[in-house]
């Protein structure tokens, strides 16, 4: 299983899984996080891949102690499902 990867240098999470990156993008203000657009190849859509990424954006985010606006609609879909990052919303 691949691991999350944050390309800072392209503003974007990164997931290679089966030789093909998944990625969320963001941007950075301050101490909010927005995360705008989320890109799961074909090739790995349905096998939970998109779940895992942001799963694994969201546990940085915590750890460096940002907050989280998310204009992307897979973001803002895993965050209404998963009540455990709530507390990182803004």
């Amino acid at each position: 299983m691949s691991e999350v990867h944050n390309n800072q240098e392209r503003s974007r999470f990164e997931l290679v899984e089966q030789k093909h990156i998944a990625f969320a993008e963001y941007t950075l203000d301050g101490d909010v996080i927005t995360f705008t657009h989320t890109v799961v190849p074909s090739a790995l859509q349905g096998m939970g891949v998109g779940s895992r990424l942001i799963a694994a954006a969201l546990a940085e985010v915590r750890s460096r102690g940002l907050k989280v606006r998310a204009t992307c609609t897979f973001v803002a879909a895993y965050l209404a499902k998963h009540t455990e990052w709530q507390d990182l919303r803004v």
